[in-house]
């Protein structure tokens, strides 16, 4: 039987300055395989090349990676500054439309650091430029030295709402993750459940209220080791299953109209 299709939206990179790619990293495309048990496919994000209707036929669940670029704060009615950093307005232009059509039609997604901003940003939320620079908050940033199981290590603690989304996919009220951001939720958007937060108060984990599909999305990277890590496994386990029930709705659905 073959796997549903999980389209992992990919960022705009240039390499040697020059040369032009679409990019995603393998730490997705292995959490999507291995562990969600579908086909890892992924998406060049730019509206010249796929439509938001197209991708929604051809794919049955959606990875919102992490990336370099952010939001551009004119997707929020903010102005930009140089504190917002680099932009993908090409990305922009998929992933935000295509987060409210998922929402609206029940089809799975995951956002992950930058994808979790991006499901907010979609319903109507904003964003902080950078977290590390508000009274009272940590560094969540990468540590810019050494290598990717440094760079990776579970760094702070996210705490669950008692007895939400979270906290009965966890089986825990807390548990520790890894932080290599450095924006974050200033405002929620509308059907935003904030559902865990760091120690300082940043929000780590959200859901979509009502939303008949799965919109679970975290700040923090389980795409790493997610094979291993007893939080990233039941994530991207949950979001496989969520995906593999909406592909045989839909093969229902074709075979009831054919």
């Amino acid at each position: 039987m073959t796997r549903p299709v999980v389209g992992i939206i990919s960022n705009h990179h240039l390499i040697n300055d020059s040369y032009q790619v679409h990019a995603g990293g393998v730490m997705n495309t292995e959490a999507v395989a291995n562990v969600s048990g579908c086909i890892p496919i992924l998406i060049a994000a730019d509206p010249r090349f796929v439509s938001v209707d197209e991708l929604l036929e051809v794919c049955d669940g959606f990875v919102l990676t992490g990336g370099r670029p952010n939001v551009h704060p004119e997707e929020y009615g903010e102005p930009e500054t140089p504190a917002h950093g680099d932009f993908d307005r090409c990305r922009d232009a998929i992933a935000l439309p295509l987060v409210r059509a998922c929402v609206e039609r029940g089809q799975p997604f995951m956002g992950i650091c930058r994808g979790f901003q991006e499901v907010n940003v979609a319903m109507g939320g904003s964003l902080y430029p950078e977290i590390r620079d508000l009274p009272g908050r940590m560094n969540h940033r990468m540590p810019p030295d050494g290598t990717l199981e440094e760079k990776f290590a579970l760094r702070h603690k996210v705490s669950f709402t008692e007895g939400g989304v979270f906290h009965r996919l966890m089986g825990a009220p807390e548990v520790m993750t890894n932080t290599l951001h450095g924006q974050g939720i200033k405002t929620a958007g509308a059907r935003v459940v904030i559902d865990g937060l760091a120690p300082d108060g940043t929000p780590e984990a959200i859901y979509i209220e009502g939303a008949p599909g799965f919109t679970l999305s975290v700040q923090w990277h389980p795409e790493w080791d997610a094979a291993n890590d007893p939080v990233s496994r039941p994530l991207f386990t949950a979001f496989g299953e969520a995906v593999r029930n909406w592909a045989a709705s839909k093969s229902a659905r074709l075979l009831k109209s054919a």
